[in-house]
């Protein structure tokens, strides 16, 4: 769907904003003077109170400019912020996208309201429907194109420029999560990453020989079970100035997971197609900060494996040698993904020397416990990189929650024939993984690691704003922190 700002235009659908309790705003006046009042009489119906989210359709004659108008609540003017803006959009395509109209136009006042609503009904357009092969015309969308307008349509689609970027990258992400794994596999995963070189990042792909020669045993032991050859994949943005230390993300890219020797339950594995959503959130920031410009160095690295039961696979008991010379008893072959993000902090901490990292990855399952859909878990004992990835959280509506590391938890990684072991039982399994990560990060080194597993892809009723299996979680966050703390 096309997003577009204007001061002027005629659509099939046109769409106000009323206060809640309001009167109908000055923009619809002139369409309810040729609708011989039919607005104001669907305004003064005494259910539609103006409430954030309710609509009222209002059917116009064929003299009208549009064939029917929408009268959406805004809300409390005082209460509506980025978030209830966003909604506005996203329920006006939710509702409207099956219409029959093909356009759609919402009047606005202000360029802030403007640009959330129009971001809002971008990510609620999103659809990922390229396997289906028998879809009737009635199943497609019919809008084409949602309009803004708004007094400065210029002024206005050059504040959308970087949300627009912000979408594009959750788009991304949610599309790498949606893909099966037949189709995404660490080979193509690493081609489709390869592939944004021409959005104007630098990419490189290191294949399984050279990891070996680096000593990444412990990626290499979770992929070791597969057909499929493991990758990692770098994607650089040099946007700062040069030479300053770039800031790194790093994702769990576990791209099916069966749990390997200590297999999953049958019901429900398929959802381990998304088990590599924090990779996607990395790839989907890396294309948010290209598309935008972004004036910051950052560096991106994923993981990229299969965690799958052959005879090769590694067992319970196997002990591995991670790059950073620490050995990992591996107790149980299903929490895998933090042995693939210690080779890969390891590559970004030995090679790049950032700024700052922040890993993401769906970690754990005890986190939806602690957390359930709404929040991703936060482990840092940086508090500058809580209070801002907090506040970035809040801004876009990608919210973490701040949960503890302690050296009480720690002991309960400890092994009886290596350095650690890599589960620490089911006690406050989210932080023994945090704690597991931080033994591979260098002291001195500002860290943060985000358990995305309860809101990189959600079941069942969820907002507007997120009309898909996979979320897409991070690119706005990530994007948002990014540029509020690195960027000039």
């Amino acid at each position: 769907m096309k997003i577009a700002f204007a001061e002027q235009v005629d659509a099939d659908i046109a769409a106000f904003v009323v206060d809640e309790n309001g009167t109908l705003p000055a923009a619809a006046r002139s369409l309810d003077e040729v609708s011989d009042g039919l607005l104001t009489e669907a305004l003064e119906q005494e259910r539609f109170t103006g409430k954030l989210g309710q609509q009222a359709y209002v059917v116009l004659s064929k003299s009208a400019p549009s064939r029917r108008a929408v009268l959406i609540g805004g809300g409390k003017p005082k209460e509506r912020d980025a978030r209830a803006q966003e909604k506005i959009g996203a329920l006006l395509v939710k509702t409207q996208a099956n219409s029959g109209f093909k356009s759609l136009a919402l009047h606005v006042d202000d360029i802030d309201t403007a640009t959330h609503a129009a971001q809002g009904a971008e990510l609620a357009a999103y659809r990922f429907d390229d396997y289906f092969t028998k879809l009737k015309a009635e199943d497609k969308p019919s809008l084409k194109t949602f309009t803004v307008v708004v007094p400065d349509a210029k002024a206005a689609k050059t504040a959308y420029a970087p949300l627009a970027a912000a979408a594009a990258g959750t788009a991304l992400a949610r599309t790498l999560v949606n893909l099966p794994p037949n189709d995404l596999y660490p080979e193509s995963y690493a081609n489709r990453i390869k592939a944004l070189e021409k959005e104007g990042l630098e990419v490189q792909i290191l294949g399984e020989a050279e990891m070996e020669k680096l000593g990444m045993g412990s990626l290499l032991g979770v992929g070791q079970g597969s057909v499929k050859e493991s990758k990692l994949a770098i994607m650089k943005w040099n946007g700062g100035k040069s030479g300053d230390a770039p800031v790194a993300l790093v994702g769990k890219g576990v791209c099916f997971d069966t749990g390997g020797i200590s297999i999953k339950p049958g019901p429900g594995m398929e959802d381990m197609r998304g088990d590599m959503g924090g990779s996607a959130a990395v790839v989907g920031t890396m294309l948010s900060l290209a598309k935008r410009k972004a004036k910051a160095n950052v560096v991106g690295l994923v993981g990229l494996v299969e965690n799958m039961p052959d005879g090769n696979a590694i067992r319970p008991g196997d002990i591995l040698k991670s790059a950073s010379g620490q050995t990992i008893e591996v107790q149980n072959t299903d929490a895998e993904g933090r042995l693939v993000l210690a080779d890969v902090l390891w590559y970004a901490q030995e090679f790049y020397k950032p700024e700052a990292i922040v890993d993401l990855a769906t970690l754990t399952g005890a986190i939806v416990i602690s957390l359930g859909h709404y929040h991703a878990g936060l482990f840092t004992d940086d508090d500058g990189m809580a209070e801002g990835l907090t506040k970035a959280g809040l801004e876009t509506g990608e919210r973490v929650w701040r949960l503890p590391l302690g050296p009480e938890y720690d002991k309960l990684l400890k092994s009886k024939f290596a350095d650690m072991r890599n589960i620490g039982g089911r006690p406050a399994g989210s932080i023994t993984a945090a704690q597991f990560l931080k033994r591979f990060i260098r002291d001195g080194q500002k860290w943060t690691h985000l358990d995305i597993a309860g809101v990189a892809w959600v079941e069942g009723e969820k907002s507007p704003l997120d009309p898909s299996w996979a979320s897409g979680y991070g690119p706005r966050l990530l994007d948002r922190w990014i540029a509020d703390n690195y960027e000039a």
